[in-house]
This record gives structure tokens, C-alpha cells and sequence, in this order.
């Protein structure tokens, strides 16, 4: 992996942060477009927003993506473009918290702080025999506090990297390689064969179900969208005109006449297709979209979308579940 070794905070603080909920495989080719791209964090920072968003299709959690470029033009407004090199300057940059703090200080600058991801915890979980939950705030503390204490200090860097694979290669989540271990004598869970019950989560993700219809209206060559806003999921992202409902059923075009007058405002529209359901699995939901497209001859008088251009399309940065329609058009 091209991050491997690296001491470029720059190109340390770039991985860890694609890396976050998202798979090495899928985030290997979004770190190196985005090295090409930006190949300082003076570029990144001087980047339009819009266009890191598109850049970052597809990996979702999007507020990794607003944060990185808040951060970019902070190291350069307060730091003059240089990455900071203590704790306590890299953790006060938006969207950094302990953990990525800790692996940018020790593995760019050799400090001395223990880097605590989900590798690490179930390591020693099962090492030591620990059942508190490692997603409970006395589990957290407890994690961070023991691996501090494990923490070889004069080679921070090293140990941090040689634990974390270690959590990835050998002891990992399903089917750990526990018949070649070198730890099996000490371990805890291996010894009183806890192996597959830890370590222990506290929280159970509940997911819901939401159903979105998008009206996709072109006037002239032209289509409304908006960029959406607040704190509901795939915020800065573009959309069409929405609207949610609480149900499945599916769209026809004669019982969507009467629904898209009254989102459009008025009866001069030609109703083109109704797709199918989409699909797009998050963390916590899952959604589902319907696509209507609409065609009216008189543009619409509403505030909350603007018109682009049909061939601009590609140009604005949508979610998974608009560019899978809009990638069988």
C-alpha cells in the first residue's frame, strides 16, 4: 500500500482519512487520484468544494470530505500552508479525532502516542481477556489508556504500524489465524477459547427504511437541482426535486399526475417514464429512490432549485443512488 512507511503528514492524514469507513481496496484508487489531484495540502485547500465532492463519489460519509478541506485551508491560514507537528495543533483540525491525531504524530513525526483503531482494541481484547465493550466510554478509555501503557516509545511509528497489521492479518475478525500464532500461549482468549466472542460491542445499529421519489423535470435542455442542506444524510451533495414518503408503493404514470401538479405547481407536464426502485445500503438506513422524469414547456417559479444544463450533468456531484439511475440512462 503506498501509505505504508510514509512520513509525508500530508500523505498520512490524506489516507487515514479515506480510510475511515471504507475498505483499503476501494480506497487505494481515491487516494492516489486525490495525491494526483492535490499533491500538497496547499492545493487541496485552494480547491473548489464542489469539486472534491464529485472527486469523492462513491465513498460516502461525506462529511469526511467537507472536513478535509475545512482542515487543508486552516493548516494554511494558521500554520502558513505547513502541516502542524505537535498532538494538540493536528487534533484541532476539523474532522480529526484522537485516533488520527495519534497515527499522524507518531508515524510522520516519531511522537510518542498510541494509535487505538478497531485492528488494535480486538487485539488486546483477546490478548488480555477484556469484556468491556469497545464502543462503551469506559471501554474507549480503558483501550487507549492500555495501549499507551504498551507503547514502545522510542519507536512509536513501528510498534503502532506492526499492531495494527497484526489486528488486520493475523488476529482478525472472522476466522483469525489463530493455529499460527506466536501469542497463543499468552493469549487469553485463545487459552479459555474466547476467541469468537470478543471483543464485545455495546451498541446494536438500528437501521430504518426511507423511500424517496425524484422528480427529474427538464425544461429547454435544462434540469432543476438543488444542493442539499442540513444535517440529514448526503449533505453538499446535488439532487433533483424530492419528495420522501413513508410507504413502497410503486409509481404509475396516471396516479403520479395528480402528485407531480402539486409538486411542480402547475399542469402543464408531460410525465416521460417511472423507473424502478433504487437502492443505496448506509450505515444506518436504507434508501430507496423512484425516478420520474417530467417534461414541462413553461420554466418553473421555484427558488429552491436552479436550472443546469442537461450535458453539464456529470459536472456536479451526486449520490450513489442518483449516478446507479443515472448510470443505466
Amino acid at each position: 500500500m503506498p501509505w505504508k512507511g510514509e512520513k509525508d503528514p500530508y500523505r498520512i492524514w490524506l489516507s487515514e482519512v479515506i480510510l475511515q469507513q471504507t475498505r483499503v481496496e476501494q480506497g487505494w484508487s481515491y487516494y492516489t487520484r486525490f495525491l494526483e489531484q492535490f499533491p500538497s495540502v496547499k492545493d487541496l485547500a485552494a480547491s473548489p468544494q464542489e469539486k472534491l465532492f464529485k472527486m469523492w463519489e462513491g465513498l460516502g460519509y461525506y462529511t469526511r470530505c467537507k472536513n478535509l478541506h475545512s482542515a487543508a485551508q486552516q493548516i494554511v491560514q494558521r500554520f502558513n500552508g505547513i502541516f502542524p507537528s505537535t498532538f494538540e495543533d493536528i487534533l484541532s483540525l476539523p474532522g480529526v479525532g484522537p485516533y488520527t491525531a495519534s497515527a499522524i504524530a507518531s508515524f510522520a513525526f516519531d511522537l510518542p502516542f498510541a494509535v487505538v483503531d478497531g485492528n488494535v482494541s480486538r487485539v488486546l481484547s483477546r490478548y488480555f481477556g477484556i469484556n468491556t465493550p469497545i464502543d462503551s466510554s469506559s471501554g474507549k478509555q480503558l483501550y487507549a489508556e492500555l495501549a499507551a501503557s504498551l507503547l514502545d516509545e522510542e519507536q512509536p511509528a513501528l510498534y503502532n504500524q506492526a499492531i495494527m497489521d497484526f489486528g488486520a492479518t493475523i488476529c482478525k475478525p472472522r476466522n483469525p489465524l489463530c493455529h499460527s500464532c506466536i501469542q497463543q500461549k499468552e493469549c487469553q482468549a485463545y487459552q479459555h477459547n474466547w476467541v469468537n466472542s470478543l471483543p464485545v460491542k455495546e451498541k446494536r445499529i438500528l437501521k430504518k427504511e426511507r423511500w424517496f421519489t425524484y422528480y427529474i423535470v427538464s425544461h429547454a435542455e435544462n434540469l432543476y437541482v438543488r444542493k442539499r442542506n442540513g444535517k440529514d444524510i448526503w449533505a453538499n451533495l446535488f439532487e433533483f426535486i424530492l419528495q420522501e414518503s413513508a410507504n413502497s408503493s410503486e409509481q404509475s404514470i396516471a396516479s403520479s399526475a395528480a402528485m407531480v401538479g402539486s409538486i411542480l405547481g402547475t399542469t402543464e407536464f408531460r410525465i416521460e417514464s417511472i423507473s424502478p426502485f433504487f437502492k443505496q445500503q448506509l450505515t444506518h438506513q436504507t434508501i430507496y429512490g423512484q425516478f420520474i422524469t417530467v417534461t414541462i414547456d413553461r420554466p418553473l417559479q421555484n427558488k429552491n432549485y436552479m436550472l443546469i444544463q442537461k450535458k453539464e450533468l456529470s459536472k456536479y456531484p451526486f449520490s450513489k443512488l442518483i449516478n446507479s439511475y443515472l448510470g443505466e440512462q
